[in-house]
């Protein structure tokens, strides 16, 4: 039986939130009156919206990119759940998208900048303080990424004919890597409490930008409707066969490598550059700072298939099996 739901916050929890993104009172009151649970990766709030949990921070972002954001046709949008293979997404997308502007590895931006600067996730960034940014400076196509599920992605998201990009992952691997992820970048603001209370909440639903897996469903059905829209990728199989998968994504966002590339060994070239280990090895990841003042090498821990039997027990494996198995049944996705 789940647990009853929390006791709302009165308003001295959640004001100093309200005061940092300098939201309206009528947002400030929407925010409020949604439903509520405690957070397991920040010391605050999820609230559900639209059927889906967001962290209080973020609810700004995400409610204006959903309401003001305006796609483009040439439109790339990477999404993933977090901690499903964005970072290395990010990295794969832009250096396919910017082979031409920066054709050698060496000097390349990923060099230099951590993915998450060059690709940026649309609620976490441009939309979380200005809810109009001007966005003209982006170069076509633009590439952006975000972690809203497809039911709240931003109607010209869906109705324009900008590519899609899914990335999933196991939701076993998937909760402890955002377990681990927090408490390497964000134990001085994290709550973290046990394991077991955070697996019990992801397993619920609660997590964010879940629950796992209605945000992964509602890419695959959308993918399976319109696969010239969608594109369904899975971590596993990327990092099985990286340079298929970088041909299948350079084919589907409209930029297929030549046969002179193919020869000159640029797929290669490509997946070499944006490699876990290379990645890993760069300064600004060894040493750089993010966006929130995370550490960079938080987003580069082991990057393996599996890793979750070293953290979870047989029982919470098997719970977070059957929970996919009931959720994906009949729908075609398999793990």
């Amino acid at each position: 039986m789940a647990p009853p739901p929390p006791e709302p916050p009165d308003d001295q929890v959640l004001l100093p939130c309200f005061k940092e993104m300098e939201l309206s009172q009528e947002r400030r009151d929407f925010i409020s009156s949604l439903p509520i649970e405690k957070s397991w990766t920040t010391r605050g709030y999820l609230h559900n919206y639209q059927g889906f949990w967001f962290l209080t921070m973020g609810m700004q972002g995400v409610l204006a990119f959903q309401k003001h954001f305006q796609a483009h046709d040439t439109d790339v949008l990477l999404t993933s759940s977090p901690k499903a293979g964005t970072t290395w997404s990010k990295a794969m997308l832009f250096a396919l998208l910017n082979r031409v502007r920066h054709p050698s590895p060496q000097g390349h931006p990923l060099v230099t900048n951590n993915p998450h600067t060059l690709v940026l996730t649309m609620e976490l960034t441009l939309y979380y303080r200005n809810q109009v940014p001007d966005l003209t400076f982006f170069p076509t196509p633009r590439l952006f990424a975000t972690h809203l599920p497809y039911a709240v992605l931003p109607a010209s998201a869906k109705d324009s004919a900008c590519k899609i990009v899914y990335v999933c992952r196991n939701p076993k691997d998937t909760f402890v890597s955002l377990w681990l992820f927090v408490n390497r970048a964000w134990s001085t603001r994290s709550i973290i409490g046990s394991l077991d209370e955070a697996f019990d909440m992801f397993a619920r639903g609660v997590s964010p930008f879940g629950p796992y897996w209605d945000h992964v469903l509602g890419y695959w059905k959308k993918s399976q409707e319109n696969p010239q829209k969608v594109l369904f990728l899975k971590y596993e199989d990327m990092k099985k066969q990286p340079t298929s998968n970088l041909r299948r994504l350079a084919d589907f966002v409209g930029c297929p490598f030549s046969p002179e590339e193919e020869a000159k060994g640029i797929v290669n070239d490509i997946s070499t550059l944006c490699s876990f280990d290379n990645l890993k090895n760069q300064e600004v990841n060894k040493n750089g700072k993010g966006m929130f003042s995370e550490a960079n090498e938080a987003y580069f821990r082991r990057g393996e298939i599996g890793d979750c039997v070293n953290y979870l027990t047989e029982e919470m494996i098997e719970k977070l099996d059957r929970i996919t198995d009931e959720k994906f049944h009949g729908s075609g996705l398999k793990f």
